[in-house]
């Protein structure tokens, strides 16, 4: 049995009120034998059960707790948790994500290039159906994201650098891009973060070979961040509504930019 471990990585998860999803992704790390310094956990005010729950997961997994008495959002939920990081790095994953076994040896290489070159972000995770549009081939199965500001690239997920989901990055994240915008819902927290992201010229790297991790796999408990029902739907009506919406929402992006880089 080779154990994986990762010194100088903390695994940082947020958490609310999702705490069997939290185990299984805490089994399945064991399961895969990933080894950080250390496992930070940030609960986001979760109900009583929850809480206690994941308090006596404790029993089974090695783990520090930062919770609130209030929930507060998702931008002080990863503020608070990354203020109790103490290492180089910090491994960031949601509680409903989960490695797979291509993850380690992968992420050894992720860890080597952190090491050896200025990356700010290394991303394992993107939606299949929301794939990021300029992709340049790399090394170690990584690719270089793109930011093409052009009004031609009319792709609006070329803004989305940054991401939410499953990353490496320094521990000193906050200190070049700041932190996490509070008081807001989670997809203006994600959207802030990323326009600071290329704002202050972050240099991100994409695993563009198997899936790192799975999300949401056998839908353990139900998502907390409930997106409107119209984005989801396959009416031809809808579907053109939402391209122009999107061809809008480009431009609106471009304009922010422009307005933010002066």
């Amino acid at each position: 049995m080779t154990v994986h471990k990762f010194n100088r990585v903390t695994l940082l998860i947020t958490h609310y009120n999702r705490s069997k999803s939290l185990e299984h992704l805490l089994k399945r790390c064991a399961e895969e034998n990933l080894e950080f310094e250390e496992v930070v956990i940030s609960d986001d005010g979760s109900r009583p059960e929850h809480l206690e729950y994941v308090k006596n997961l404790r029993a089974d997994y090695d783990f520090r707790l930062i919770t609130t008495p209030v929930n507060k959002g998702l931008g002080n939920n990863i503020n608070k948790g990354q203020d109790a990081v103490k290492t180089q790095y910090t491994l960031y994953v949601q509680e409903d994500f989960e490695p797979t076994p291509d993850f380690a040896p992968n992420f050894k290489n992720a860890v080597k290039l952190m090491d050896d070159e200025e990356w700010d972000l290394i991303r394992f995770y993107t939606f299949p159906w929301a794939p990021f549009p300029y992709l340049k081939d790399y090394k170690f199965g990584y690719a270089k994201m793109l930011f093409k500001l052009g009004i031609w690239h009319l792709n609006h997920l070329k803004f989305r650098l940054y991401s939410d989901h499953p990353h490496l990055r320094r521990s000193s994240f906050f200190e070049k891009f700041g932190r996490y915008v509070e008081g807001q819902r989670g997809d203006p927290t994600e959207y802030t973060m990323c326009m600071n992201f290329l704002i202050k010229g972050g240099k991100a790297l994409l695993f563009n070979g198997p899936d790192l991790f799975l999300h949401e796999h056998g839908a353990i408990e139900p998502n907390t961040m409930v997106r409107s029902k119209w984005k989801l739907s396959n009416s031809l009506v809808i579907k053109m509504a939402r391209s122009l919406y999107l061809k809008g929402k480009v431009i609106n992006s471009t304009l922010k930019y422009n307005k933010l880089k002066q």
